[in-house]
């Protein structure tokens, strides 16, 4: 018990210390620059000390919780010998992961209305309705190919640069024929796809089954999976922008 208080400690004070940066910057320009009083200082005060506590229980649950799941898994499903299970649970990890993330709704939410005020599609309610939904359905699957792909490259051996520069080349030669108005929606989709949940779920199924595969290195082939996952969803999302214009 005395550990675990004294742990918890220590991850608070680590919370503390990584927080400081922002909390001096606000102060300086808040203060020096603007030469304004902070507002309600005890309100901020108090969200400062609850922030703290929510990120030190965070960092705490990742490691007690996620991370051994996620290794534990992956240990599960090298025993298992089932390439087919292994690699449908990464789609469907991902996909699952991304429908209910909530950055990607409010931004396909808001890539909707501006696709309607730019005439990339009808202003009714249902089209606005249903361009969101097919926009968040297109990076969830987007994100399960993604990650589908890693769990390939970590049990075949390939080379997560190649995949990479390929993948970005297919990007560069899409986009002139992606329209204008959902290209910068696409390039932004990457960002809003890995969540708080879903990267620490990915990293530690990722190193875990990189540590069960005879001759793999983790620190070499257990990551990269966070790198593919923001890039399927750009080619994704202009391809689905490329279909909406011309068959919808």
């Amino acid at each position: 018990m005395v550990a675990s208080v004294l742990s918890l400690f220590r991850l608070s004070l680590g919370s503390a210390r990584d927080l400081a940066p922002i909390v001096l910057v606000i102060a300086f320009f808040q203060l020096v620059i603007l030469r304004q009083p902070l507002p309600d200082l005890a309100s901020i005060a108090v969200g400062l000390v609850l922030v703290t506590l929510g990120l030190t229980l965070f960092v705490q649950g990742l490691e007690m919780g996620l991370f051994p799941l996620g290794e534990s898994m992956a240990h599960g499903f090298a025993r298992k010998g089932s390439a087919i299970w292994l690699l449908a649970f990464a789609f469907c990890l991902g996909f699952a992961a991304t429908v209910a993330e909530p950055a990607l709704i409010a931004v396909a939410g808001e890539a909707a209305r501006a696709a309607a005020e730019g005439g990339l599609i009808a202003p009714a309610p249902e089209t606005v309705e249903s361009f969101a939904f097919g926009l968040r359905m297109t990076v969830a699957v987007a994100v399960g190919v993604a990650l589908l792909i890693g769990i390939m490259r970590i049990v075949r051996g390939w080379p997560i640069h190649w995949l990479i520069i390929g993948g970005y080349v297919l990007v560069i030669a899409v986009t002139p024929l992606a329209p204008e108005e959902i290209v910068g929606v696409a390039y932004d989709s990457g960002g809003v796809t890995t969540g708080t949940i879903t990267v620490p779920l990915i990293t530690a199924l990722g190193v875990g089954l990189a540590q069960m595969i005879k001759g793999r290195n983790p620190m070499i082939e257990g990551f990269g999976l966070i790198a593919l996952a923001s890039l399927t969803p750009i080619l994704f999302v202009m391809a689905y922008g490329i279909f909406w214009t011309r068959f919808v």
